[in-house]
């Protein structure tokens, strides 16, 4: 408890915990949520533990009522039951800050069926961001800061490119970024094998883990792209069917997540197919074996690195965001014109953003930013290009280059 590390959402899961009879962390294995999650709880319950999770099995409402509130529920997936039993016990009694869940599976958490609509808050607890690590959490978020016009502060002594992809591989999981580059390795490589055989398992989706481990193989060498599923599949070597069936395993364990395309009643013939992500560049570079070096010298793999460690530091930042933002990407069928990130402002106007792993950006960089504040109008508010270098400097009318250290500067 005392080397615990502030994160973005607290003050926001303080709020609902005043408000809400429960609320309900997920996220991927050990990013944090039983960390973030006991520090508001008065009773623990491990459901992944047998001998815990055992009275939960035979009698959950039972069980509940026995408990000092507020009670914290630790990965509820163990017994999918304890759900319903929430449900029961709000439906009692809605009093705010009854229960905290926290879960690893995010299967189940969806639509009409799941006992808990109207009644539990879902919160996602994405990896540790940089900002985080420095204790740097107070302040807006950097969509607001845009929205606002508040300066861009850029840290005295921002990272090179080599820099950015040694922050890369740190990873955003807490347990590993204090560890050795060797003992880091050796936990990642660890983490993703216990994902691909234990844990795709556990929720009774998995026949063959080599064909599992070739599919995340494929999706980590596409990590910020928008890829055919023909291209996947051939990369794997599996059947349409099965390769749903594993992208369905992987978001659900909160591993693999994606952009949905944007679409506006200004553009014509946009694509419509996601932009995949690996959630944390360390595990894409572990899957793929790539070391910083390997990585350097790879241009794709590295622009891949750099696009998925930028978004997760944008990710974790979403909740506790004033403006809302929705994340998508954009692309013509044509490919002329695409952005790596189209922000929607409350559903309304547009920050776009691209990120270069390039430390002096041109206009040339920003010209499909610049292509979208013309068809847009008034609700392009700003373009913006996150590249690798030192310096906050304007590209254009409302399109600015600012260092990717700006996001926790």
């Amino acid at each position: 408890m005392d080397a615990y590390r502030t994160r973005l959402i607290d003050p926001f899961l303080d709020e609902l915990m005043q408000a809400e009879p429960a609320v309900m962390l997920v996220g991927p294995r050990a990013v944090g949520k039983t960390t973030t999650a006991i520090r508001r709880a008065t009773s623990v319950v491990r459901l992944d533990r047998a001998a815990e999770a055992g009275a939960f099995l035979a009698d959950p409402d039972a069980a509940l009522r026995t408990l000092a509130e507020p009670v914290l529920l630790d990965e509820w997936q163990g017994v999918p039951g304890v759900l319903g039993a929430v449900k029961r016990a709000i439906d009692e009694d809605p009093r705010p800050g009854r229960f905290v869940i926290t879960g690893s599976v995010r299967g189940g958490l969806s639509g009409e069926t799941w006992p808990g609509t109207g009644r539990v808050v879902r919160v996602s607890l994405d990896g540790m961001t940089i900002r985080e690590r420095l204790d740097r959490t107070d302040g807006p978020a950097f969509f607001d800061r845009l929205i606002d016009g508040s300066a861009l502060t850029v840290p005295a002594d921002p990272p090179d490119l080599r820099g950015y992809v040694e922050l890369a591989l740190e990873s955003g999981f807490p347990t590993v970024m204090d560890r050795s580059p060797l003992r880091r390795e050796d936990w990642l490589a660890s983490y993703v094998e216990q994902l691909v055989t234990r844990d795709a398992a556990a929720i009774g989706r998995l026949r063959d883990p080599s064909k599992l481990r070739r599919f995340l193989s494929s999706l980590a060498a596409n990590s910020a792209g928008v890829v055919s599923d023909q291209t996947l599949l051939e990369a794997s070597g599996i059947d349409r069917k099965t390769a749903q069936g594993y992208e369905r395993l992987l978001e659900d364990l909160g591993i693999v997540a994606s952009l949905p395309a944007w679409s506006s009643n200004r553009l014509q013939r946009l694509v419509h197919s996601p932009k995949r992500y690996v959630i944390d560049a360390a595990i894409v570079a572990t899957v793929l074996r790539a070391d910083v070096d390997t990585i350097m010298r790879d241009a794709d793999l590295l622009g891949r690195i750099i696009d998925t460690f930028v978004l997760s530091q944008l990710r974790a930042e979403r909740a506790v965001s004033d403006c809302r933002p929705t994340f998508h990407h954009m692309r013509d069928v044509q490919g002329r014109h695409e952005v790596d990130l189209v922000v929607e402002i409350r559903g309304q106007r547009v920050v776009a953003c691209e990120i270069k792993a390039n430390a002096s950006p041109s206009a040339s960089d920003a010209r499909h930013l610049a292509w979208l504040r013309d068809k847009l109008g008034d609700r392009f508010v700003m373009g913006v290009v996150l590249h690798t270098g030192p310096s906050v400097f304007s590209l254009g009318d409302r399109v600015v280059a600012v260092p990717i250290a700006a996001l926790w500067g």
